[in-house]
């Protein structure tokens, strides 16, 4: 069933539901291409799920609505189909995993679904969901795994190719595959030159593996901060498209995620979760040959919980250089931690904590001072211990 036609009709199907995403240029972010952003998460539910959830729904008989729809998420998926299922007067039921972040659980109560949480991860909430789909006669609407699902993420490429008509790729984040598998799929029928390229995390590359492996493989576990493509297993409609479709597949890690969130932050004024910074990671990170090109990164998500954030925050300034961390090995007297101010500050750093700690020195009177500082990057940081260490003080 998937076709162009169809991905045109979920374009009109879902005027009035989504929201339209217009692509932004970002000038800070990567500078060795002309880069920019389809903000996704500015979408309806902060996330571009409810394309495929809506167009899914729309396409629903009268008695499949009569008796309700049913889907597991990690949360993004969760918010469409509720948003979804309640404009068109359906009850929906959720599945959520135990982790999921509150600020999604409680999002998906708020668009009018019933929600249940089930286990530890997306595949524990997809087997509950399946039981009760069977003991309640509902209608399963899969996260990815779904040609109408499938077709109503495409509308994206539809978007992207409006706005912008001389694009060299587009760089998309992987989870199940129904986002990639969309896009790609619409922009190879369009215009088959634009390249395609999929990104997934070091704790979850289950379409990665896949495609490397020539056949489906299912992780034993998953465990990244990008929650929202935390998948096991790619599904089958999904990875015969990306098989056939995607260009090539990069991986990830947490910290250069962390990295790209703070980046989107400070540069470009712009909220993502996880997963939907992982693309702005892998051109910030030159996973793929981008130099020179016209490129669009899917920013698929912005529905990353408050408390959340604030550690991603704190592990991107780590991981930039911006905040560090040094341990002096010192004498107990007066006068030693303003020598060592005034050497940081001399060097334009700035202290925001200090720790003193008693520990097994080679001196009766030794001491640690554990000095926390903001700096500009790991040169300036090496230009502050290099300044230390020449007045005579040991850096552990």
């Amino acid at each position: 069933m998937l076709s162009l036609d169809k991905v045109f009709e979920a374009q009109q199907v879902l005027k009035g539901i989504i929201r339209e995403t217009k692509c932004a240029r970002s000038y800070r972010i990567a500078e060795n291409c002309e880069l920019y952003l389809k903000p996704e998460n500015l979408q309806i539910t902060g996330s571009f799920k409810v394309r495929g959830s809506a167009f899914k729904i729309a396409s629903l008989t009268d008695e499949e609505k009569e008796h309700g729809v049913i889907a597991c998420s990690a949360g993004n998926h969760a918010q469409g189909v509720a948003l979804a299922a309640t404009r068109a007067g359906i009850k929906s039921l959720i599945c959520l995993p135990g982790i999921a972040p509150i600020s999604k659980v409680e999002a998906t109560k708020r668009y009018g679904a019933e929600v249940e949480l089930v286990g530890s991860c997306y595949d524990d909430a997809y087997e509950r969901a399946l039981q009760l789909k069977e003991e309640r006669n509902l209608t399963f609407v899969h996260p990815f795994d779904d040609e109408y699902v499938i077709m109503g993420q495409g509308t994206i490429a539809l978007e992207i190719l409006a706005d912008l008509d001389d694009i060299d790729a587009i760089v998309v984040p992987i989870g199940g595959g129904g986002l990639i598998s969309g896009i790609a799929y619409t922009v190879k029928q369009i215009r088959p030159s634009v390249k395609v390229y999929g990104v997934q995390v070091a704790g979850a590359p289950s379409m990665y593996n896949s495609i490397r492996d020539g056949q489906i493989e299912c992780l034993d576990a998953v465990s990244t901060i990008a929650d929202g493509i935390a998948v096991k297993e790619p599904g089958v409609n999904t990875f015969e498209l990306v098989q056939k479709y995607v260009d090539d597949i990069a991986i990830v890690t947490d910290d250069e995620v962390a990295s790209a969130i703070l980046a989107l932050i400070e540069r470009q004024k712009m909220i993502a979760e996880g997963a939907g910074a992982a693309a702005v990671a892998a051109v910030m990170c030159n996973k793929f040959d981008l130099d020179g090109k016209k490129v669009v990164c899917v920013v698929s998500g912005g529905n990353i919980d408050v408390t959340s954030l604030s550690r991603v925050i704190d592990r991107g300034l780590l991981n930039s250089g911006r905040s560090s961390s040094l341990l002096i090995e010192l004498m107990d007297k007066p006068g030693q931690l303003s020598a060592i101010s005034t050497i940081i500050a001399n060097a334009g750093g700035n202290v925001t904590g200090v720790h003193y700690e008693k520990g097994n020195t080679l001196h009766i009177n030794g001491c640690f001072l554990r000095i926390e500082m903001e700096t500009r990057d790991f040169d300036h940081v090496n230009t502050i211990k290099k300044a230390l260490a020449n007045e005579g003080f040991k850096l552990i």
